[in-house]
């Protein structure tokens, strides 16, 4: 079910905090990029939300990689990561059947893109990743966004289908806040 306009503003509300608390300093204009890309998110919102009820799906969101208490610092920082990764795949390399505003979608990509460039930059070695394996968070991550994937197929890349993999992402995007903020109050 599509997020009402109110909750989606909340969720971009909620997102402000950046990652430069995780185990790595990023840049300064971090939180501002996360900040756009989430409220570019909520306004590519294109469908009420009744009229996609017969789409609706459950894509089994991974909750459980997002329990701060349960993750280090660095493990925190790569679901981050590969998270960004794949949203960035999901809207910037799957758009050919998207109902989206272009301009938005544009901005979208390049914020993620950003996002991706201050995530690569910090030492994932020194952040002690390396000590850390995340094969079951990487798959996990993996096999979610291979739902959703599979799901867009099966709906044909219709624009209700579209539509839910927004609102999906909006309340992932917010499981992602919500670890970040864990990660930080613990330091």
């Amino acid at each position: 079910m599509a997020l009402p306009c109110s909750f989606s503003v909340a969720l971009v509300l909620l997102s402000c905090h950046s990652l430069c608390c995780l185990a790595c300093d990023l840049p300064d204009t971090h939180s501002p990029r996360n900040w756009r890309v989430l409220t570019l998110l909520g306004q590519m919102r294109r469908l009420p939300a009744g009229s996609c009820v017969n789409y609706t799906n459950d894509f089994a969101f991974p909750k459980e990689l997002f329990d701060g208490q349960r993750l280090q610092e660095a493990q925190a920082l790569s679901v981050v990561h590969v998270m960004t990764q794949k949203v960035f795949h999901l809207f910037c390399t799957n758009t050919s059947s998207a109902p989206w505003n272009m301009t938005l979608l544009e901005e979208l990509c390049s914020g993620l893109s950003e996002q991706l460039d201050d995530l690569e930059a910090c030492p994932l070695q020194e952040a002690g990743l390396a000590e850390t394996p995340l094969m079951h968070e990487d798959s996990t991550l993996r096999t979610y966004f291979q739902r959703i994937s599979l799901y867009l197929q099966d709906k044909n890349h219709s624009p209700c289908a579209w539509e839910m993999v927004r609102a999906e992402i909006g309340r992932s995007f917010f499981s992602l806040t919500i670890l970040q903020e864990r990660v930080r109050r613990r330091k």
